[in-house]
Protein backbone atom coordinates (compact mmCIF):
# COMPACT_ATOMS: atom_id res chain seq x y z
CA UNK A 1 0.00 0.00 0.00
CA UNK A 2 1.37 3.43 -1.07
CA UNK A 3 0.39 5.81 2.26
CA UNK A 4 -0.33 9.74 1.69
CA UNK A 5 0.82 11.22 5.45
CA UNK A 6 0.46 14.55 5.95
CA UNK A 7 1.20 14.55 9.81
CA UNK A 8 2.75 17.37 10.93
CA UNK A 9 2.23 19.46 7.70
CA UNK A 10 0.21 22.66 7.87
CA UNK A 11 -2.78 23.83 5.38
CA UNK A 12 -4.11 27.02 5.07
CA UNK A 13 -7.35 26.90 3.47
CA UNK A 14 -8.95 29.82 2.46
CA UNK A 15 -12.60 30.35 0.74
CA UNK A 16 -14.47 27.92 3.48
CA UNK A 17 -18.09 29.23 2.89
CA UNK A 18 -20.12 26.82 4.01
CA UNK A 19 -20.17 22.74 4.45
CA UNK A 20 -21.16 21.92 0.74
CA UNK A 21 -18.26 23.57 -0.82
CA UNK A 22 -14.90 22.04 -2.28
CA UNK A 23 -12.79 23.81 0.49
CA UNK A 24 -14.82 22.06 3.18
CA UNK A 25 -14.34 18.96 1.65
CA UNK A 26 -10.90 19.67 0.68
CA UNK A 27 -10.15 20.41 4.43
CA UNK A 28 -11.65 17.44 5.56
CA UNK A 29 -9.62 15.43 3.45
CA UNK A 30 -6.39 16.90 4.29
CA UNK A 31 -7.38 16.40 7.69
CA UNK A 32 -7.87 12.26 7.22
CA UNK A 33 -4.08 12.64 5.92
CA UNK A 34 -3.23 13.78 9.34
CA UNK A 35 -2.84 17.48 8.21
CA UNK A 36 -3.33 20.49 10.57
CA UNK A 37 -6.08 22.46 9.48
CA UNK A 38 -6.25 26.79 9.93
CA UNK A 39 -9.47 28.08 7.68
CA UNK A 40 -9.68 31.91 6.21
CA UNK A 41 -12.67 32.80 5.96
CA UNK A 42 -14.61 36.18 4.52
CA UNK A 43 -15.47 38.49 7.18
CA UNK A 44 -18.93 38.16 6.65
CA UNK A 45 -18.91 34.19 6.63
CA UNK A 46 -16.97 33.66 9.16
CA UNK A 47 -19.93 33.40 11.65
CA UNK A 48 -21.67 31.26 9.67
CA UNK A 49 -18.46 28.83 9.17
CA UNK A 50 -18.47 29.26 13.14
CA UNK A 51 -21.95 27.63 12.75
CA UNK A 52 -20.88 24.20 10.70
CA UNK A 53 -17.94 23.64 12.95
CA UNK A 54 -19.64 23.55 16.31
CA UNK A 55 -23.36 23.08 15.89
CA UNK A 56 -24.47 19.63 17.25
CA UNK A 57 -27.41 19.38 14.58
CA UNK A 58 -27.21 15.71 13.07
CA UNK A 59 -26.46 16.91 9.86
CA UNK A 60 -23.81 19.20 11.30
CA UNK A 61 -22.25 16.72 12.95
CA UNK A 62 -22.62 14.32 9.68
CA UNK A 63 -20.45 17.02 8.10
CA UNK A 64 -17.36 17.36 10.28
CA UNK A 65 -17.55 13.59 9.53
CA UNK A 66 -13.69 12.64 8.54
CA UNK A 67 -13.56 10.11 5.05
CA UNK A 68 -11.70 6.89 5.63
CA UNK A 69 -12.92 6.41 9.42
CA UNK A 70 -10.63 9.38 10.36
CA UNK A 71 -12.81 10.90 13.10
CA UNK A 72 -14.23 14.62 13.21
CA UNK A 73 -13.26 17.89 11.56
CA UNK A 74 -10.80 20.04 14.09
CA UNK A 75 -9.69 23.25 12.76
CA UNK A 76 -6.94 24.97 15.11
CA UNK A 77 -7.93 28.51 14.01
CA UNK A 78 -10.33 30.53 12.21
CA UNK A 79 -9.54 33.30 10.74
CA UNK A 80 -11.30 36.40 8.62
CA UNK A 81 -9.36 37.20 5.20
CA UNK A 82 -10.89 39.46 2.68
CA UNK A 83 -8.59 39.04 -0.48
CA UNK A 84 -9.88 42.16 -1.99
CA UNK A 85 -7.57 43.83 0.41
CA UNK A 86 -3.71 43.07 0.47
CA UNK A 87 -3.10 45.17 3.78
CA UNK A 88 -5.65 47.13 6.34
CA UNK A 89 -4.67 50.30 4.42
CA UNK A 90 -5.99 48.96 1.24
CA UNK A 91 -9.61 49.04 3.08
CA UNK A 92 -11.89 52.05 2.10
CA UNK A 93 -14.08 53.51 5.16
CA UNK A 94 -17.30 52.16 3.86
CA UNK A 95 -15.92 49.14 4.65
CA UNK A 96 -14.13 49.17 7.85
CA UNK A 97 -17.71 50.94 8.93
CA UNK A 98 -19.79 48.05 7.87
CA UNK A 99 -21.68 46.82 10.93
CA UNK A 100 -20.34 43.15 10.37
CA UNK A 101 -16.85 44.24 9.55
CA UNK A 102 -16.45 46.34 12.33
CA UNK A 103 -17.37 43.23 15.02
CA UNK A 104 -14.62 41.10 12.90
CA UNK A 105 -12.17 44.17 13.56
CA UNK A 106 -13.29 44.39 17.15
CA UNK A 107 -12.76 40.62 17.78
CA UNK A 108 -9.94 39.57 15.52
CA UNK A 109 -8.36 42.75 14.46
CA UNK A 110 -6.84 42.68 10.95
CA UNK A 111 -8.18 40.82 8.12
CA UNK A 112 -6.43 41.84 5.39
CA UNK A 113 -3.91 39.05 3.38
CA UNK A 114 -0.84 40.79 5.14
CA UNK A 115 -2.49 40.18 8.71
CA UNK A 116 -3.36 36.59 7.83
CA UNK A 117 -0.08 35.57 6.48
CA UNK A 118 1.08 37.15 10.11
CA UNK A 119 -0.98 35.50 12.21
CA UNK A 120 -0.58 32.01 10.92
CA UNK A 121 3.10 32.92 11.08
CA UNK A 122 2.81 33.55 14.88
CA UNK A 123 0.75 30.55 15.39
CA UNK A 124 2.25 27.80 13.47
CA UNK A 125 5.68 29.20 11.98
CA UNK A 126 5.03 28.49 8.57
CA UNK A 127 2.61 26.46 5.68
CA UNK A 128 3.34 23.61 3.92
CA UNK A 129 -0.25 23.19 2.24
CA UNK A 130 -1.77 26.42 0.74
CA UNK A 131 -5.87 25.76 -0.74
CA UNK A 132 -7.35 29.05 -2.83
CA UNK A 133 -10.79 27.84 -3.32
CA UNK A 134 -11.80 31.44 -3.88
CA UNK A 135 -14.25 33.27 -6.50
CA UNK A 136 -16.73 35.94 -6.59
CA UNK A 137 -18.31 37.81 -9.64
CA UNK A 138 -21.03 40.17 -8.60
CA UNK A 139 -22.23 39.54 -12.23
CA UNK A 140 -22.05 36.65 -13.26
CA UNK A 141 -25.35 35.83 -14.42
CA UNK A 142 -24.22 38.68 -17.33
CA UNK A 143 -23.25 38.18 -20.26
CA UNK A 144 -19.69 39.67 -21.12
CA UNK A 145 -21.40 42.16 -23.26
CA UNK A 146 -23.15 43.60 -20.54
CA UNK A 147 -20.59 43.42 -17.69
CA UNK A 148 -19.26 46.47 -16.15
CA UNK A 149 -15.94 47.20 -16.03
CA UNK A 150 -16.48 47.47 -12.15
CA UNK A 151 -18.14 44.01 -11.68
CA UNK A 152 -15.48 42.84 -14.20
CA UNK A 153 -12.30 44.49 -12.04
CA UNK A 154 -14.31 42.94 -9.31
CA UNK A 155 -14.04 39.02 -10.84
CA UNK A 156 -10.82 39.16 -11.67
CA UNK A 157 -9.39 41.19 -7.99
CA UNK A 158 -11.08 38.21 -6.43
CA UNK A 159 -11.38 35.43 -8.63
CA UNK A 160 -7.49 35.72 -9.97
CA UNK A 161 -5.16 38.07 -8.04
CA UNK A 162 -5.95 36.46 -4.75
CA UNK A 163 -3.99 33.42 -5.71
CA UNK A 164 -0.99 35.95 -6.40
CA UNK A 165 -1.65 38.01 -3.17
CA UNK A 166 -1.94 35.06 -1.10
CA UNK A 167 1.41 32.90 -2.72
CA UNK A 168 3.08 36.38 -2.37
CA UNK A 169 2.23 37.37 1.37
CA UNK A 170 2.69 33.84 2.21
CA UNK A 171 6.39 33.13 0.43
CA UNK A 172 7.90 33.05 3.87
CA UNK A 173 6.16 30.70 5.48
CA UNK A 174 5.94 28.65 2.43
CA UNK A 175 9.47 28.88 0.76
CA UNK A 176 11.88 25.75 1.33
CA UNK A 177 9.66 23.54 4.14
CA UNK A 178 11.32 20.13 4.67
CA UNK A 179 9.16 18.50 2.28
CA UNK A 180 8.49 21.69 -0.01
CA UNK A 181 5.35 23.12 0.03
CA UNK A 182 2.36 22.98 -2.22
CA UNK A 183 -0.44 25.31 -3.33
CA UNK A 184 -3.64 24.33 -5.05
CA UNK A 185 -6.84 26.06 -6.45
CA UNK A 186 -9.64 25.59 -8.23
CA UNK A 187 -10.25 26.17 -11.74
CA UNK A 188 -13.21 25.87 -14.59
CA UNK A 189 -13.72 24.59 -17.96
CA UNK A 190 -14.61 27.76 -18.10
CA UNK A 191 -11.96 29.51 -18.22
CA UNK A 192 -10.98 27.81 -21.66
CA UNK A 193 -14.27 27.57 -23.42
CA UNK A 194 -17.46 29.41 -23.43
CA UNK A 195 -19.80 28.04 -21.37
CA UNK A 196 -23.49 30.22 -20.99
CA UNK A 197 -24.36 31.61 -17.19
CA UNK A 198 -20.89 31.81 -16.73
CA UNK A 199 -20.11 35.22 -17.30
CA UNK A 200 -19.62 38.86 -15.25
CA UNK A 201 -15.54 38.27 -16.17
CA UNK A 202 -16.00 34.70 -14.31
CA UNK A 203 -14.75 32.82 -17.62
CA UNK A 204 -11.90 35.54 -17.72
CA UNK A 205 -10.99 35.45 -14.63
CA UNK A 206 -10.24 31.54 -14.65
CA UNK A 207 -8.65 32.41 -17.46
CA UNK A 208 -6.40 34.71 -15.61
CA UNK A 209 -6.30 32.47 -12.75
CA UNK A 210 -5.01 29.16 -14.81
CA UNK A 211 -1.84 31.11 -16.87
CA UNK A 212 -1.02 32.89 -12.96
CA UNK A 213 -0.91 29.27 -11.64
CA UNK A 214 1.92 28.21 -14.20
CA UNK A 215 3.97 31.54 -13.63
CA UNK A 216 3.87 30.89 -9.82
CA UNK A 217 4.85 28.14 -10.25
CA UNK A 218 7.93 29.22 -12.07
CA UNK A 219 8.54 31.68 -9.91
CA UNK A 220 8.53 30.25 -6.89
CA UNK A 221 9.75 26.63 -7.85
CA UNK A 222 13.37 27.42 -6.45
CA UNK A 223 11.84 27.49 -3.53
CA UNK A 224 10.79 23.91 -3.01
CA UNK A 225 6.83 25.41 -4.05
CA UNK A 226 4.61 23.89 -6.35
CA UNK A 227 1.59 25.57 -7.67
CA UNK A 228 -1.07 23.37 -9.11
CA UNK A 229 -5.03 24.10 -9.97
CA UNK A 230 -8.09 21.35 -10.23
CA UNK A 231 -10.41 22.16 -12.90
CA UNK A 232 -13.59 20.67 -11.39
CA UNK A 233 -16.97 19.53 -13.26
CA UNK A 234 -19.84 21.17 -12.40
CA UNK A 235 -21.11 20.97 -8.70
CA UNK A 236 -24.67 22.40 -6.73
CA UNK A 237 -22.68 23.83 -4.36
CA UNK A 238 -24.52 26.78 -2.21
CA UNK A 239 -22.12 29.67 -4.36
CA UNK A 240 -22.29 27.61 -7.32
CA UNK A 241 -26.54 27.07 -7.43
CA UNK A 242 -26.66 31.54 -7.65
CA UNK A 243 -25.22 30.58 -11.33
CA UNK A 244 -28.56 29.90 -12.35
CA UNK A 245 -29.18 26.69 -14.17
CA UNK A 246 -26.42 24.58 -12.36
CA UNK A 247 -28.85 21.53 -12.45
CA UNK A 248 -29.17 21.41 -15.90
CA UNK A 249 -25.26 22.15 -16.33
CA UNK A 250 -24.51 19.07 -14.17
CA UNK A 251 -27.33 16.85 -15.89
CA UNK A 252 -25.80 18.52 -19.59
CA UNK A 253 -21.93 17.79 -18.57
CA UNK A 254 -23.11 14.01 -17.27
CA UNK A 255 -24.89 13.09 -20.29
CA UNK A 256 -21.82 13.57 -22.53
CA UNK A 257 -18.75 12.72 -20.47
CA UNK A 258 -17.37 9.42 -20.72
CA UNK A 259 -17.82 8.89 -17.09
CA UNK A 260 -21.65 9.34 -17.78
CA UNK A 261 -22.51 11.22 -14.64
CA UNK A 262 -21.90 14.30 -12.01
CA UNK A 263 -18.90 14.31 -10.25
CA UNK A 264 -18.65 13.87 -6.17
CA UNK A 265 -16.64 16.89 -3.97
CA UNK A 266 -14.82 13.96 -2.25
CA UNK A 267 -13.08 13.36 -5.48
CA UNK A 268 -12.35 16.54 -5.95
CA UNK A 269 -11.10 16.50 -2.28
CA UNK A 270 -8.90 13.31 -2.94
CA UNK A 271 -7.40 14.92 -6.06
CA UNK A 272 -6.14 17.93 -4.10
CA UNK A 273 -4.86 15.40 -1.22
CA UNK A 274 -2.79 13.82 -4.20
CA UNK A 275 -1.10 17.22 -5.40
CA UNK A 276 -0.65 18.35 -1.64
CA UNK A 277 1.45 14.96 -0.79
CA UNK A 278 4.60 13.67 -1.83
CA UNK A 279 3.37 11.38 -4.67
CA UNK A 280 3.00 14.27 -6.76
CA UNK A 281 6.07 15.74 -5.52
CA UNK A 282 7.18 16.53 -9.72
CA UNK A 283 4.20 17.93 -10.47
CA UNK A 284 3.62 21.65 -10.94
CA UNK A 285 2.61 24.33 -12.86
CA UNK A 286 -0.53 21.64 -14.08
CA UNK A 287 -4.36 21.96 -14.59
CA UNK A 288 -5.46 18.78 -13.37
CA UNK A 289 -9.38 17.76 -14.89
CA UNK A 290 -11.48 15.77 -12.01
CA UNK A 291 -15.01 16.12 -14.43
CA UNK A 292 -15.46 12.73 -15.63
CA UNK A 293 -13.40 13.57 -18.46
CA UNK A 294 -15.81 16.33 -19.88
CA UNK A 295 -13.49 18.39 -20.99
CA UNK A 296 -11.72 15.80 -23.78
CA UNK A 297 -15.12 16.03 -25.74
CA UNK A 298 -16.18 18.23 -28.62
CA UNK A 299 -19.80 17.97 -28.14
Amino acid sequence: MIPIDLSGKTALVTGVGDNESFAWFIAKALQAAGARLVFAVHPRMIRIVEGFLSGDSPDDVASRKLPYGGGSLTVEQLLPCDVSFDTMADVPEVTRNDRRYKRVEEQYGDYSIEGLMKTVKESHGGIDILIHSIAFAPEIKSKLVETTRAGYWTALSISAYSLTGLVRAGLPLLENRPDGASVVGLTYLGGVRVVPHYGGGMSTAKAALEIDAKQLAHNVGSKSIRVNLISAGPYASRAAKGIGDIGQMIDYAAQRSPLPRGIKPEEVANAAVFLCSPLASAITGHVLYVDCGYNIMGV
